[in-house]
């Protein structure tokens, strides 16, 4: 993080302001207008601006419905997840009722149901670098709530491109960090990250954990930060690293700076070790979608191959039935799985996931393209079977 310092203090309004509240806004908004420097001005702008989240996650949740509830006029959501169980524990967009279903569709009936005067647009598919600039071309802002290195990138990568603002955050276990992207008025997310590490080797919250509450405090920043620029009003993190240990209570600040050797992007990065990144990030199936996609394989219903790419000493103490072994050490780019095509869907796991994901980004070298991995490995299944 060496460089030019950049320190923008406030910049002017992103949005125009909208023609006018309805009654029935002003009264809904009515805590907004009260504030100095908001004003009915500041909430006819957040009715005129269009913002994309991407991820309707445990960043995502809090963040858009915070920015529902101020009265931001057009959400979009970008998310080819599904609601899990799991999720639960954090992602407050989303109910009990709402497993198996879209994010992107639970997140925008939460946000309907908080807010019905705004609009919602959903984007429920995998963000790529062959549609992000297209995408972010139709907001004034993108908050990334993502939650993983390679889909950062390809958004800091795509509002660079774009021009417009990148409000960005991360969690785990009890940690938090957020800041704001925006070139050229002040550094991006390569100056504080240059370099990606290799795919799996950052645990996950699906690994390594984090405190539910934790997506709350660091979301309710993002969303102010937001907000900030959106209307005009404050500082915005620019040049800023905010960062939050909930288990200490204690915020501290890091200044980020330009690296002026770094040359301003144009265009989603297409490296292709970004791209094997994103490609490594294969698809996470939880416990309980595994035993649905066995009960769909043993009805005739559906067809795949599920792997054991545990030592051969390892499985003979317990296999999920209707595994096929084939062990890590002995994987290849030039690996041939007996019986299952390149273009069949391939289920992988392991003791907790590390060598799934492993085995994952080896396979794809084989030309393997539809892969999941069991999130936890037999260390998450075998509470689900007993």
């Amino acid at each position: 993080m060496s460089g030019i310092a950049a320190d923008p203090g406030s910049l002017p309004a992103l949005v125009a302001p909208a023609a006018a509240l309805t009654d029935e806004e002003a009264d809904r908004y009515s805590r907004h207008i009260l504030l100095p420097r908001f004003g009915a001005t500041g909430q006819r702008r957040l009715k005129n601006a269009r913002v994309l989240v991407v991820g309707a996650g445990g960043l995502g949740s809090p963040v858009l419905l915070y920015l529902a509830a101020a009265g931001v006029g057009t959400l979009g959501i970008v998310d080819d997840d599904r609601v899990e169980p799991s999720n639960l524990q954090r992602q407050i967009a989303h109910t009990t009722a709402d497993a198996g279903r879209l994010k992107a569709e639970s997140a925008r009936d939460a946000i309907l149901a908080l807010n019905p005067l705004i609009r919602v647009e959903t984007h429920p598919f995998r963000l790529t670098a062959g549609n992000a600039v297209d995408l972010f071309g139709r907001y004034d802002l993108v908050v990334d709530g993502a939650d993983n290195f390679a889909t950062r990138y390809l958004v800091a990568d795509a509002a660079a491109a774009v021009g417009i603002p990148c409000v960005w955050g991360a969690i785990l276990r009890f940690g938090a960090q957020v800041s704001v992207f925006w070139e050229p008025h002040g550094p991006g997310y390569r100056d504080l990250f240059p370099d990606a590490p290799p795919a799996g080797a950052a645990p996950s919250c699906g690994e390594a954990g984090v405190l539910g509450m934790l997506c709350g405090a660091a979301g309710s920043v993002m969303a102010a930060e937001a907000v900030k620029l959106l209307t005009g009003i404050g500082r915005p993190l620019i040049g800023r690293l905010s960062m939050f240990d909930l288990a200490e209570a204690r915020w501290q600040e890091l200044r980020i700076v330009r690296d002026p050797a770094r040359p301003a992007g144009t265009a989603p990065d297409p490296d292709p070790a970004l791209v094997c990144a994103a490609q490594d990030e294969a698809r996470p199936l939880s416990a309980s979608q595994l035993r649905a996609l066995l009960a769909e394989r043993s009805a005739g219903r559906t067809a795949f191959a599920l792997v054991d790419v545990r030592e051969a000493e390892e499985s003979a103490l317990g296999q999920i039935p209707g595994s096929l072994s084939a062990p890590l050490s002995g994987l290849s780019p030039e690996t041939v799985l007996d019986g299952v095509p390149r273009d069949g869907r391939v289920v992988l796991y392991c003791k907790a996931g590390v060598r799934a994901r492993a085995a994952a980004r080896i396979l794809r070298q084989a030309g393997y393209r539809d892969l999941d991995v069991l999130t936890g490995g037999m260390t998450g299944w075998s509470p689900a079977t007993r």
